[in-house]
């Protein structure tokens, strides 16, 4: 297992216990990181402070709404007051409107549109802004998000958020170029169908889980736990040549034609 101890990180996007960054986040307790939680509003607080109590090494739990930059500057001087710095943030956000991903992709509306690509893309590059300075102090860092294989290939019912996981992959290689020169990396997880808040909005998630199963030449599909090992990975000084990357953790499904 890739070892965090010493570590310090950010994970947001943590909404009940089948979040992958909740698997993520117990990943990286049990690996040796101290962590910080973020929830988004009061309706998701008290999950995620229960969930924060079950972890090894108490975290600091802080508000953040992604659409709010004084949220994500409050975040970021919470860390710095409470543990001075960070070594690696894991960000796991994403939300388009219900009838963004129920209708024609051609339907969307510009509002729907942008407020896909806000929070499931721009508010990447807003939380590296905000903790970069904290990870150089360290020497250094990793930056992690999440995406799925919509960004490339067409997916029924994912529509704008096929698109908000494309641009967030084009800002994960933007920003590794930037933030190269600091030694920050940043890398995003492409992962299978796994059954989230998140996948149970999508139309049909059932018979694509299916599908997966079906055709991945591991013939079978993944769990939050694997997506996590991979995590830590990319998190850990295992990954420390690695940036710029999508690393597809979905039994193999991207590689098959038919």
């Amino acid at each position: 297992m890739s070892n965090l101890s010493g570590k310090q990180g950010l994970i947001v996007g943590v909404a009940n216990k089948r979040s992958i960054s909740w698997a993520i986040a117990q990943a990286a307790d049990r690996a040796g990181a101290r962590l910080a939680l973020t929830y988004v509003n009061e309706r998701l607080e008290g999950n995620v402070r229960k969930l924060a109590e079950t972890l090894t090494q108490p975290p600091v739990v802080l508000a953040c709404d992604v659409t709010q930059d004084q949220q994500i500057d409050e975040v970021a001087a919470g860390l710095d007051r409470e543990i001075g710095g960070l070594d690696f943030l894991v960000h796991g956000v994403a939300f388009a409107p219900r009838e963004a991903i129920t209708q024609p992709f051609l339907q969307t509306t510009r509002g729907d549109f942008q407020v896909a690509l806000d929070i499931s893309a721009y508010s990447f590059v807003a939380l590296a802004r905000a903790v970069a300075p904290l990870m150089a102090r360290r020497g250094g860092g990793s930056l992690l998000t999440l995406t799925y294989l919509g960004s490339e290939r067409v997916f029924p019912n994912y529509n704008v958020m096929g698109v908000a996981k494309a641009a967030l992959e084009a800002s994960v290689r933007y920003l590794a170029s930037e933030l190269g020169p600091q030694q920050i990396r940043v890398n995003a997880i492409s992962a299978g169908p796994i059954k989230t808040l998140a996948s149970a909005g999508i139309s049909g998630f059932s018979d694509i889980l299916s599908i997966y199963r079906d055709r991945a030449p591991l013939r079978r599909n993944i769990d939050a736990g694997e997506v996590a090992d991979a995590a830590l990975f990319l998190l850990s000084n295992a990954g420390r040549a690695v940036t710029g990357e999508v690393l597809l953790a979905d039994a193999g499904y991207h590689a098959m034609g038919l």
